[in-house]
């Protein structure tokens, strides 16, 4: 399996945000615990969604620059036959090139 070309999106709370802001730096519990940060493509954002922010009505999509992350930049399989990037370190928030609002709409699942 060879990675997408495609540009990567760590997922957060507006919260979670506000913190990265404050410390300069992505660091979710993943990192501590699992050594990266998770991160999506932006075709699987939706499923990540789905599967791992249900109980969420209000997200920030972080996307990354991709060149700044490269040595630290894996994909890996996370679902049978789907790669996904992690990134072996804190994201800095100067990595963060855009931050994309979202909002659950009225008639998607909880």
């Amino acid at each position: 399996m060879t990675p997408p070309d495609d540009q990567i999106f760590h997922l957060a709370t507006p919260a979670q945000w506000t913190l990265a802001t404050a410390t300069g730096e992505v660091a979710p519990p993943s990192l501590a615990t699992e050594g990266f940060v998770h991160c999506s493509t932006e075709a699987q954002v939706a499923s990540t969604i789905e599967r791992y922010f249900a109980g969420h009505d209000e997200l920030v999509l972080l996307r990354i620059d991709t060149d700044q992350v490269a040595t630290d930049l894996h994909w890996e399989e996370s679902r049978p036959g789907e790669l996904f990037p992690h990134v072996y370190r804190a994201i800095r928030v100067d990595e963060v090139v855009e931050v994309i609002p979202w909002r659950r709409a009225a008639n998607d699942p909880a």
